[in-house]
């Protein structure tokens, strides 16, 4: 028992250490042959320091330390200061009976004595290897009972993560401002980019603007007039915040609700320079690609369509009229008298459309200055060459083009010096208006982009020509009928 009591020889000089493992008794007050070591850095490491120790609501503090006596030997690093090698795990411990000599004995142990020997084979001591095998029984197989278990476990806990996953999945999508986000709802699809549904919308994607979508040139790239090397490499595309769908979706977005650039990269999660740029570069992009589809009809074409309430007046082409746009008030004068209407008391932009009888938009002009005629802006315009003798153009009272168009003029009669209009004039004007009426229906449906609703700033004047195009452009893709019988 004396022997077992003075296992380890008090040293000169003491120190604070400890072994923090249970049923551990080593400290610093003994001699030099065994070492402490502070907890890894390493987290992972740390966690299976923690497990293999077995202490309930641990604390790792700054001094706290692990002796020598709990690693194998081969983890311990002898020369100067003992250290460990990295990720040494301990590994010996009391409940599992395998307690290893220290490296250095103490004065009591260096001389072998009878009467210990003679102890130690009566206290029966399981050889390590013995003690090994009895924790790790390699042979042994559960039965079949605990394995059914554990499969139900397992298959039980893999439907939560699949469900857990699924929930994640819908709060992203939720969290994000996205055609993805909005593809299952029609009403949204329709309030946030004038299309019908998303069935027609996905129909315009991929017939009119995937195919074409590599030669868009964006607004800030660079372009050389130079001839391109055919042997160098091709040019690396520019890497984009939003996917190419995405960016189209931000367009109508802004052309349909009129959003400030500001509150787009808020909903979008990109910068406001990056929603400018994309809006400048799908308003060139679509005007270029909608612009090259030809909307003029021919007068075979017309006749194909035309519907029945046109009988009458069946010699139709077009019907057209005037549009304006409030702008802001530019600070110069001379541009201030050009752009002022009467018609609007406002400064305005003014425009021309042009409607088949059947309701398809097949003319749009540039956009002039507001104090402009309706005869002056049809002249401007360029409509009269694309006009054809044998057929009639439809217009407004305010429309005295008789003496620009190759052929018939249908336009409601002036009231001139009589009194009042004839009955055949009454009848006549009613007529007109009930089938004039019907340009002006496809008017309100491109003014539906609450961009035109509003003042339209200063600072998008270099692109309001595109967007006034494109707009009337997309009428024809976004909208049904006018009138359901018409649909062919």
């Amino acid at each position: 028992m004396l022997i077992k009591m003075l296992k380890y020889q008090k040293r000169q000089h003491l120190n604070s250490s400890f072994c923090c493992v249970p049923s551990c008794s080593v400290s610093g007050k003994f001699n030099s042959s065994v070492s402490f070591h502070q907890f890894p850095k390493d987290e992972s490491v740390r966690a299976i320091w923690v497990r293999n120790i077995r202490r309930d609501k641990f604390v790792i503090r700054r001094h706290t330390t692990v002796c020598s006596r709990h690693f194998m030997p081969e983890d311990v690093v002898e020369g100067g200061r003992r250290r460990l090698k990295p990720r040494a795990i301990p590994v010996l411990f009391a409940w599992n009976n395998y307690n290893l000599p220290v490296t250095r004995p103490s004065v009591w142990q260096r001389t072998q004595r009878q009467e210990e020997e003679e102890e130690d084979e009566d206290e029966g001591e399981v050889p390590i290897n013995a003690s090994v095998a009895l924790c790790h029984d390699y042979d042994s197989r559960p039965e079949p009972a605990f394995m059914d278990l554990a499969y139900e476990k397992i298959h039980a806990q893999q439907q939560v993560i699949i469900e857990l996953q699924r929930r994640l999945e819908e709060v992203s999508l939720g969290q994000k401002f996205g055609l993805e986000r909005y593809k299952t709802s029609d009403e949204d699809i329709r309030f946030y980019t004038r299309f019908a549904s998303y069935r027609h919308f996905n129909a315009f994607w991929l017939h009119q603007v995937e195919p074409v979508s590599r030669r868009i040139v964006r607004v800030g790239q660079s372009s050389s007039t130079t001839v391109p090397d055919e042997t160098a490499d091709p040019p690396r595309r520019p890497n984009r915040c939003l996917p190419l769908i995405d960016e189209l979706f931000l367009f109508l977005v802004y052309l349909s609700l009129g959003l400030k650039e500001r509150d787009l990269a808020d909903r979008f999660n990109v910068h406001q320079s990056t929603v400018s740029r994309t809006i400048r570069t799908w308003a060139n992009f679509l005007y270029t690609v909608l612009g090259a589809v030809g909307i003029w009809m021919s007068p075979d074409a017309v006749r194909a369509m035309m519907p029945d309430v046109f009988e009458k007046y069946s010699d139709t082409q077009v019907i057209v009229d005037c549009t304006e746009l409030k702008c802001q008030t530019p600070s110069s004068l001379l541009l201030q008298s050009e752009m002022y209407s009467q018609y609007k008391s406002h400064t305005t932009v003014k425009g021309m459309i042009g409607v088949s009888p059947h309701g398809a938009v097949t003319f749009v002009s540039t956009l002039y200055s507001g104090s402009i005629s309706d005869k002056e802006l049809f002249k401007q315009s360029g409509i009269i060459p694309l006009l054809d003798e044998n057929m009639a153009v439809m217009v407004d009272k305010g429309f005295s083009i008789d003496d620009l168009v190759p052929g018939k003029v249908h336009r409601p009669p002036f009231l001139g010096r009589n009194s009042q209009l004839s009955r055949e004039d009454v009848l006549a004007t009613q007529e007109i208006a009930r089938l004039r009426i019907h340009v002006e229906r496809v008017i309100r449906r491109i003014k539906q982009n609450k961009l035109f609703d509003s003042i339209i700033p200063l600072t998008i004047n270099g692109s309001i020509n595109q967007l006034f195009a494109v707009a009337c452009l997309l009428s024809n893709y976004q909208n049904k009928p006018l009138v359901k019988a018409w649909a062919k």
